[in-house]
């Protein structure tokens, strides 16, 4: 069995005005929040035990959540007061409780059926310290890092368009991989920094390929990926 760490807490900027009234992880793809299909996909994928760190509109996301009995999970919240980015949220999981190796994913992604279930065994068989999720389409767009891939390992995360390979907002942590997490340059406090640095000093982190990814990004992607399911409803 394996945990897993979803950051719930960002304002969804980009998403404005839909998300000074919902948060981000509560609004739909195909009539079903983001976040509640991630949740399904995880418990899919072997989880148990999730910890959602919210932030922004947190009573909104712990209300539609409950305590995870409606999905099968056992689950717990953490509290991010400030957008002090992806590493900070991480450390606040843990500091919760939550215990690695372990899933990290953000709640505003649907993956394809199936993938993190084969993600999460992927890390599991490779016994490396960390692993990182990427996807080849849709293109990586200017707000996802892109990652140079070496023999089935991440070998550095750089900007978008270096790369075929984006990152696909999915990760593995290990154990040897929390220290690096404190002493970041921020805030923000971003996971991808962290992992770069534990690549730096020699530690193992695979890459993983997975299919399309649905994101809500911005308001054109929230008519875009709901305008097939609405149309199917007519």
């Amino acid at each position: 069995m394996i945990e897993a760490i979803v950051m719930a807490a960002g304002e969804g900027r980009r998403l404005r005005p839909v998300t000074e009234r919902w948060a981000k992880p509560t609004l739909p793809i195909d009539g079903h929040p983001v976040i509640a299909t991630l949740l399904r996909e995880l418990r899919s994928a072997g989880c148990e035990r999730v910890t959602v760190v919210t932030g922004h509109l947190a009573e909104q996301v712990e209300r539609l959540l409950g305590d995870g009995s409606g999905f099968g999970l056992e689950l717990r919240y953490a509290r991010q007061p400030r957008p002090d980015g992806s590493a900070d949220a991480v450390s606040r999981g843990l500091a919760a409780g939550a215990e690695p190796p372990l899933l990290v994913a953000t709640a505003d992604t649907v993956f394809r059926s199936g993938d993190l279930s084969r993600f999460a065994s992927a890390f599991a068989s490779a016994g490396t310290p960390g692993a990182v999720a990427i996807r080849r389409e849709p293109a990586p767009g200017p707000q996802r890092a892109g990652v140079e891939v070496e023999g089935g390992f991440a070998g550095r995360i750089v900007a978008a368009g270096e790369t075929p390979f984006a990152h696909a907002s999915l990760w593995g942590l290990g154990p040897e991989l929390v220290p690096y997490l404190e002493g970041l340059g921020g805030p923000p406090f971003e996971l991808a920094e962290a992992y770069q640095r534990a690549i730096d000093d020699g530690l193992r982190v695979s890459a993983f390929e997975v299919g399309r990814t649905r994101d809500l990004t911005d308001a054109l992607d929230l008519v875009q990926e709901n305008f097939p399911y609405l149309s199917r409803s007519e």
